[in-house]
């Protein structure tokens, strides 16, 4: 289903009349703050977040997959999903492919689809958690740490195929998620295979291009459970440090243990000039990948005002790839990539009301209680005028949620595709 500009016009002219009345509101208070309105309003609408091709599908749970119907059963139709969530909200305008799950079968016509519905191809993401049909080694037991060189270098070819189909699309970066290591004790030598994963990370370095990027995920456990072979930041720095200066760390909200000062480790990462990309969700216990802002909002504009401070003064630190990467359990997964994109922009305008030098100069002068206040007064702002605004000028809806339903596009996505499509991938 395509969104056009009536259906916009439509649902903006059944709720301009109160968006209107908020948004002269908080926009006069903000005013009287001396704010920048409008600098706000252009940020907000440059602000945008990929969405992984994987999320357009209903993933269920880690333990059973619960289908919603009028699934995506190909590539150019999770196009489609993701131009709609852009003509909605104008914040969506980059899809990031996860291979050997979408591969194209037509880069032209794939790049067409992708032109039509407003949107760009962001990172493209390897695949060596899993095996693959018809592979000649298994990962098993590890993919770029493997102890078997053939395995590690199929996993290392394979990354370089990743790097290769993302050059044909238009990708600049590469994004390696390593599920290598240990559910026991004794089971593997941490050095031997910190070893065979640095150097195999560098080989697929070696085959970068020149104006491309090669962001290093890390976690500290899941699907192995004693030990992960880059298991935190500080790993994933050291590896990006050793493989060159097109090599980053990225960061995923739930890749941490529980209450992980995550705000402290971008601040570290922005001021080392390393901080490649996000990848945003949620968590109440470790990885759990629900929806953005869902749990831990406070913790979300905590981070942000780190993101903030750092794009104004971290310039040795390249700009970043954000990505959401939730898994959407038994939720419309569209409505669900709404209420998150709603969130990290919810998340971004409370940091950017957040006074840095009035910040600065209270934690200069140690006043606490002022620096508390500081913060949270940004943060008990009520930003979602702003954030309507920012869509409306940028010609999406007021209330994007609110318009999907009413435009009856989970209906319109089941009537053009059944009830038993299924999202690859899944």
């Amino acid at each position: 289903m395509r969104i056009n500009k009536q259906h916009i016009a439509d649902e903006n002219k059944n709720s301009s009349e109160n968006h209107k009345d908020g948004f002269d509101f908080l926009s006069h208070q903000l005013d009287k703050q001396d704010k920048d309105v409008n600098a706000i309003l252009r940020k907000l609408a440059d602000f945008q977040v990929a969405i992984p091709s994987w999320a357009l599908g209903a993933g269920g749970t880690r333990f059973g997959r619960f289908s919603y119907f009028g699934e995506p059963s190909n590539l150019e139709q999770k196009i489609d999903d993701v131009g709609v969530l852009h003509a909605l909200t104008k914040t969506a305008g980059a899809i990031s492919l996860h291979i050997p799950w979408d591969i194209p079968q037509d880069y032209d016509t794939i790049k067409e689809r992708a032109k039509i519905n407003g949107l760009v191809f962001d990172a493209v993401n390897s695949n060596t958690f899993q095996d693959q049909k018809d592979a000649k080694e298994s990962y098993r037991f590890g993919s770029l740490s493997n102890l078997n060189a053939s395995a590690r270098e199929q996993a290392i070819q394979h990354n370089i195929d990743v790097i290769n189909i993302g050059e044909k699309l238009g990708s600049k970066s590469l994004t390696v998620w390593l599920a290598d290591g240990a559910n026991f004790a004794g089971q593997r030598n941490f050095q031997s295979s910190l070893i065979h994963a640095e150097n195999s990370l560098k080989s697929i370095y070696s085959e970068l291009p020149d104006d491309w990027k090669m962001f290093i995920e890390y976690k500290p456990y899941e699907p192995n459970f004693y030990s992960t072979v880059i298991q935190d930041w500080g790993t994933s720095f050291m590896l990006a440090n050793a493989c060159g200066e097109k090599a980053y760390t990225l960061v995923d909200l739930g890749h941490h243990l529980p209450n992980t000062n995550i705000e402290q480790i971008v601040s570290t990462l922005m001021l080392k000039g390393k901080l490649g990309g996000f990848h945003f969700n949620d968590s109440k216990y470790g990885d759990d990948d629900s929806t953005v802002g869902s749990v831990k909002p406070y913790a979300l504009f905590l981070i942000f005002n780190e993101l903030v401070y750092g794009m104004e003064n971290n310039p040795q630190n390249p700009d970043l790839a954000w990505m959401i990467d939730a898994s959407h359990n038994i939720k419309d997964p569209l409505e669900d990539l709404l209420q998150s994109l709603e969130a990290i922009q919810e998340a971004y305008a409370k940091a950017l009301l957040v006074d840095q030098e009035e910040l600065k100069a209270a934690q200069e002068r140690n006043d606490v209680t002022l620096c508390q206040e500081i913060m949270q007064n940004a943060y008990r702002t009520d930003v979602r005028p702003l954030l309507a605004q920012a869509r409306a000028l940028s010609g999406g809806v007021i209330n994007p949620l609110k318009s999907y339903r009413s435009l009856r596009i989970r209906e319109g996505l089941i009537k053009e595709r059944g009830m038993n499509s299924v999202a690859t991938g899944l």
